[in-house]
Protein backbone atom coordinates (compact mmCIF):
# COMPACT_ATOMS: atom_id res chain seq x y z
CA UNK A 1 0.00 0.00 0.00
CA UNK A 2 1.37 3.69 -0.96
CA UNK A 3 1.61 5.74 1.20
CA UNK A 4 0.58 9.53 1.08
CA UNK A 5 2.98 12.17 1.00
CA UNK A 6 2.47 15.31 2.53
CA UNK A 7 2.89 17.82 -0.33
CA UNK A 8 2.35 21.05 0.76
CA UNK A 9 2.04 22.99 -2.42
CA UNK A 10 -0.42 25.51 -1.69
CA UNK A 11 0.49 29.18 -0.74
CA UNK A 12 -0.71 31.45 1.76
CA UNK A 13 0.22 35.01 1.15
CA UNK A 14 -0.26 37.47 4.68
CA UNK A 15 0.59 41.24 4.93
CA UNK A 16 1.09 42.29 8.47
CA UNK A 17 2.16 46.04 9.78
CA UNK A 18 5.33 46.36 11.56
CA UNK A 19 3.33 46.23 14.95
CA UNK A 20 1.62 42.94 14.36
CA UNK A 21 4.71 41.24 12.72
CA UNK A 22 6.86 42.46 16.01
CA UNK A 23 3.73 41.05 18.25
CA UNK A 24 3.79 37.46 16.06
CA UNK A 25 7.70 37.20 16.37
CA UNK A 26 7.40 38.07 20.21
CA UNK A 27 4.54 34.96 20.73
CA UNK A 28 7.05 32.59 18.80
CA UNK A 29 10.08 33.65 20.36
CA UNK A 30 7.98 32.42 23.29
CA UNK A 31 7.69 28.59 21.98
CA UNK A 32 10.03 26.08 21.37
CA UNK A 33 9.68 26.27 17.00
CA UNK A 34 12.23 26.92 15.36
CA UNK A 35 10.31 28.20 12.30
CA UNK A 36 8.36 30.86 11.87
CA UNK A 37 6.14 29.20 9.16
CA UNK A 38 5.74 25.80 11.23
CA UNK A 39 4.54 28.45 14.36
CA UNK A 40 2.10 29.96 11.78
CA UNK A 41 0.75 26.62 10.35
CA UNK A 42 0.18 25.58 13.87
CA UNK A 43 -1.47 28.26 15.23
CA UNK A 44 -4.01 28.56 11.48
CA UNK A 45 -4.32 24.77 12.55
CA UNK A 46 -4.94 24.95 15.58
CA UNK A 47 -2.83 22.31 16.17
CA UNK A 48 -0.70 22.23 20.03
CA UNK A 49 2.11 23.51 20.39
CA UNK A 50 4.86 23.59 23.17
CA UNK A 51 5.06 27.24 24.86
CA UNK A 52 7.87 27.17 26.28
CA UNK A 53 11.14 28.68 25.95
CA UNK A 54 14.28 26.26 25.40
CA UNK A 55 17.07 26.29 27.75
CA UNK A 56 19.76 28.51 25.50
CA UNK A 57 22.30 27.70 27.72
CA UNK A 58 21.89 23.99 27.06
CA UNK A 59 21.22 24.20 23.49
CA UNK A 60 24.77 25.99 23.71
CA UNK A 61 26.58 23.34 25.44
CA UNK A 62 24.27 20.90 22.67
CA UNK A 63 26.05 22.66 19.79
CA UNK A 64 29.01 22.28 21.55
CA UNK A 65 29.16 18.83 22.40
CA UNK A 66 28.03 17.86 18.58
CA UNK A 67 30.65 19.81 17.35
CA UNK A 68 33.20 17.99 19.58
CA UNK A 69 31.72 14.59 19.10
CA UNK A 70 32.11 15.14 14.77
CA UNK A 71 35.80 16.77 15.61
CA UNK A 72 36.61 13.29 17.68
CA UNK A 73 34.90 11.52 14.51
CA UNK A 74 37.02 12.61 12.32
CA UNK A 75 40.53 12.08 14.53
CA UNK A 76 39.32 8.50 14.89
CA UNK A 77 38.69 8.18 10.81
CA UNK A 78 42.02 9.95 10.22
CA UNK A 79 43.94 7.61 12.73
CA UNK A 80 41.88 4.61 11.05
CA UNK A 81 43.50 5.61 7.85
CA UNK A 82 47.10 5.82 9.38
CA UNK A 83 47.26 2.64 10.36
CA UNK A 84 45.67 1.04 7.44
CA UNK A 85 48.70 2.59 5.54
CA UNK A 86 51.04 1.44 8.18
CA UNK A 87 49.94 -2.38 7.59
CA UNK A 88 50.93 -1.91 4.33
CA UNK A 89 54.13 -1.35 5.55
CA UNK A 90 55.08 -4.61 7.53
CA UNK A 91 58.02 -5.38 5.65
CA UNK A 92 60.15 -3.14 8.36
CA UNK A 93 60.03 -4.18 12.03
CA UNK A 94 59.69 -1.36 13.53
CA UNK A 95 56.64 -0.94 11.96
CA UNK A 96 55.51 -3.73 13.19
CA UNK A 97 56.19 -2.64 16.79
CA UNK A 98 54.63 0.59 16.22
CA UNK A 99 51.70 -1.01 14.93
CA UNK A 100 51.09 -2.74 17.99
CA UNK A 101 51.71 -0.23 20.64
CA UNK A 102 49.26 2.32 18.72
CA UNK A 103 46.46 -0.31 18.29
CA UNK A 104 46.76 -0.17 21.81
CA UNK A 105 46.16 3.65 21.83
CA UNK A 106 43.47 3.11 19.60
CA UNK A 107 41.20 1.48 21.47
CA UNK A 108 41.73 4.14 24.63
CA UNK A 109 40.92 6.50 21.62
CA UNK A 110 37.89 5.05 20.81
CA UNK A 111 36.44 4.44 24.54
CA UNK A 112 36.97 8.02 24.77
CA UNK A 113 34.99 8.85 21.38
CA UNK A 114 32.28 6.42 22.85
CA UNK A 115 32.45 8.18 25.59
CA UNK A 116 31.59 11.46 24.24
CA UNK A 117 29.04 9.99 21.88
CA UNK A 118 27.05 8.83 25.03
CA UNK A 119 27.13 11.73 26.69
CA UNK A 120 26.08 13.70 23.44
CA UNK A 121 23.08 11.01 22.77
CA UNK A 122 21.80 11.24 26.65
CA UNK A 123 22.13 15.51 26.49
CA UNK A 124 20.12 15.20 23.34
CA UNK A 125 17.53 13.13 24.73
CA UNK A 126 17.11 14.98 28.19
CA UNK A 127 16.65 18.45 25.52
CA UNK A 128 14.03 17.58 23.67
CA UNK A 129 11.62 15.99 25.98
Amino acid sequence: MEEQKNIRNKWLHLRLNEGEYALLLQHFNKTTERQLSVYARKILLSKPMIASVRDEGLQDILVVLSKLQKDFNGVGNNYNQMIHKLHLMVALPEFRDWILRYEKEKLVLFSAIELIRDYVVKTGEVWLR
